[in-house]
This record gives C-alpha cells, structure tokens and sequence, in this order.
C-alpha cells in the first residue's frame, strides 16, 4: 500500500507511545514529573532512541543534549525536515505538553515505513533539551543554542536550585553529545502541540493552525541585600532583598491586570531567597517574573514597566538589583507558506480547524529565527496544562497526526530546487 491522499497514521500505535512515556517519571496522580537531565529523563530519552532506531533511523546527539533522529531521504544531500518538540515535563506536569509533539513525529515515520514511502528530503525527529526551563532556567535554552540564540558554554553553565551544572548533568545522564550545538541548513520545522488553552475544546473543533505567538517579554533579577535580625532591626536600617523580590512579584501582577481586558498577562512565577529563615532578613533574592499581549507594542510597554518596577522594589527595601537574564519571543513568526499548506490540509482531510495564536512559549519559536515553521495545535480538556489534570482523548489527536503527515511529506516532496549552471 503506497502513500497517497487518503493515507492515516495509526491512532493506536501512537496512544501506545504514548503510554509508555506516561509511566516514566510519574508525578502527582495522572501527571509526570519528568525534569530536564534528571534520571526520569534519561530513562525516557533511552527509550525514546529505542524507538527511533528500531524505525530504522540514524540518531545522533549534540552538545546541548538535543536528539536527532533521521530517516534519509530519496536526495539525502537536500536540508531536513525537521519535526518534533520535547520530552521533559514541568515539576508538576501533564502527559501530552510536548511530549505528544515528538511522538507524533515518529508516528510519521513510522506510518511512512509501513507505507513505504521515501520522501524525497530527509526527514529527521528531534527532542529539544530543557523546553520547559523547570530546572535550568531559562526555557527553551537548547533550541536557542541550536539557532545561535546562545552559547553552548553559557548554557552548560546554568545551575539549578541545588547548584548542579547543566553541562555536568548532561554527562552524568549520558547525553553529553558530540555534535555541535549550532545553526545548520533546515529545509522546515514542524512542531505539533497540544493547545494549552480553552479554545479547540470549547468550540469542538478538532486542530489549531497556528499563525503566531503573543509577544512576550520575560527576565530574571536578582535583589542584594544584608542579614539582620527582623526584631531589634529598625525598619529605616532594614536592606530585606526577600521584601524587595516580593514586592516586584506584586507589582508585576499587578501589570497583568492592568491590561487584562486586552488579554495581557503578567506572571510572578518564581521566588527563591537566601537564608529564607524565621528571625533574619534575607540578604539575597532572586525572581522570575513574565509579561506578553497580543500587540507588539504594548508587550513592550509592559516589559518596560517591569524594568522600572524592579527598580522601585530595590529602592523601597533599600537593596541592589540586577537584571541576570532577559528573553523575548513571539509576534508573526510562522511561515505563511507553512500555515497555508496546514490548512489546506486540513480542509482537503475535512478536519474541523480554526485559525489561533499561541500563548504559551514553544521551541519552535526560536526555529523560526532560522527556518520557515509552523505549529499545529490539538484539542486540550478545558485547556488545563502544567498540571496533573491535563487530559486528552486519543481521539483529539487523530485529525492533528493526520494533517501534520500530510503537510511534512508535502514539504518533504516537493521538487528539488534547480542547480545554478
């Protein structure tokens, strides 16, 4: 049976998958809790390069962790395809945020191995490292490095909370590879992801095409202050860096409300203080804190407020601040190529899709930078993710799997371009 228009890929061999990832690395009930480099995530990676290798394809691993698996093509000097997303989960994750993006790129593979078909670019299924920025912060830092967004040494060296080295848990899992980490000839990216959001689930419709991201601004900054006794010590004399995160985690949420009516968002998502002890003062703190609308210029304008709110915050609690690390993502990046071939897709397989943004970070942001890309979003109940209850039928995938097939072979096969004489 060869490929053709009405070709499917197999719903139950990829709920199996999924399946067996759901076992590695459980969290609360129904959920994972699989961080990046941790022993839960080699175990997956493990299992995942037996998949890979057991369809038949070449893997390889680079510097920062990522894992490429290629199947060749009929022109194997062409640029890849590449498809795929990532296997580590939040600290209390669901079973699908990402992880049903690089096991719908194996089921493509896998389909197209039963079916036959050697398509004429070569194809090749990646896991991004550290998507999720759990444990090393910041998110989606490999697939930065792979499009030159950052340094491999740099990533190497981010710490997590226990002060363990990124580069060094790498080598400890065994997935310290030997490929550089750095920008390469990618003919397109597709990532396939489930929605995290309301949306699809409320309107029944079966996929999301995505035609961009809400412009987000994120950083880290840390407040420097001095220990002292919180009795005897003067609240003129107090220099409290875990008062000064505090009130800049305030303040941002603040911003958030402030534009909520048009679906701007301001996240106060971490806080970590050093010593953190009843009777002292903290003399060092450090927050992470996030803004994104769906206009450009007004996600500016929060990010710049949040500038100057850590500036009042350090102020106010007498402390130094420095802003460690910053990053930026979203607007129009997709390939309006890409969108159009999905959604024609989708419509010629008479799946019911709308056109929506992404709201939440993705690798595939940053592959945008380097190559045409696009997004594909499945059906999530109620639109709950990073939590336990995240949940998906096998059925909300089937309509995603089967246009994500089709737009990847369509890519993959289209005719060569001419040589210059």
């Amino acid at each position: 049976m060869a490929f053709g228009p009405d070709s499917r890929t197999d719903l139950d061999r990829f709920t199996a998958t999924l399946d067996a990832s759901a076992r590695i690395g459980p969290g609360r009930p129904g959920g994972l809790s699989r961080l990046a480099l941790s022993d839960a995530d080699r175990e997956m990676r493990d299992l995942f390069v037996d998949w890979c290798k057991g369809a038949g394809l070449q893997v390889t691993v680079d510097a920062c962790g990522n894992i490429f698996a290629r199947r060749s093509g009929q022109d194997d000097a062409l640029p890849p395809v590449l498809c795929g997303s990532h296997l580590d989960t939040q600290i209390n994750g669901g079973r699908f945020d990402g992880i049903a993006g690089v096991l719908a790129a194996l089921e493509v593979v896998r389909t197209l191995n039963a079916l036959g078909h050697v398509t004429r670019r070569p194809l090749e299924i990646v896991n991004w490292t550290n998507e999720e920025g759990a444990r090393f912060s910041p998110p989606m830092s490999a697939s930065g490095c792979f499009v030159g967004a950052y340094d491999t040494d740099w990533v190497h060296a981010l710490r997590d909370d226990d002060g363990c080295r990124f580069g060094d848990e790498l080598a400890r899992i065994g997935y310290l590879g030997d490929t550089p980490c750095a920008p390469r000839d990618i003919d397109a990216y597709f990532e396939l992801h489930i929605e995290q959001g309301p949306v699809l689930d409320a309107e029944g419709a079966e996929m999301g095409v995505v035609t961009g991201g809400y412009p987000s601004h994120g950083m880290r900054v840390s407040f420097a202050g001095r220990t002292a006794h919180t009795g005897p010590t003067p609240m003129d004399e107090r220099r409290n860096a875990l008062a000064a995160g505090a009130r800049w985690l305030t303040m941002a949420d603040d911003i958030g409300w402030a534009y909520a009516a048009q679906d701007g968002k301001a996240s106060a998502a971490r806080l970590v203080a050093w010593p953190n002890k009843a009777g002292i003062l903290s003399d060092h703190a450090e927050a992470v804190c996030d803004v994104r609308h769906p206009d450009t210029t007004t996600a500016k304008v929060m990010a710049e407020r949040l500038r100057r709110a850590a500036v009042e915050a350090a102020a106010h609690c007498g402390c130094e601040y420095r802003i460690e690390d910053e990053w930026h993502w979203g607007g129009d990046i997709f390939d309006a190529g890409l969108i159009t071939s999905i959604r024609q897709q989708a419509e010629r397989l008479g799946v019911r899709h709308r056109d929506l943004p992404s709201q939440a970070g993705h690798d595939a942001y940053f592959l945008a930078r380097h190559c045409p890309t696009a997004m594909i979003f499945t059906p999530c109940k109620d639109g709950i993710t990073h939590n336990n209850e995240e949940f998906c039928t096998p059925e909300s995938f089937g309509a995603g799997l089967d246009v994500l097939l089709h737009a990847v072979v369509e890519r993959a096969d289209r005719p060569a371009p001419l040589q210059s004489p």
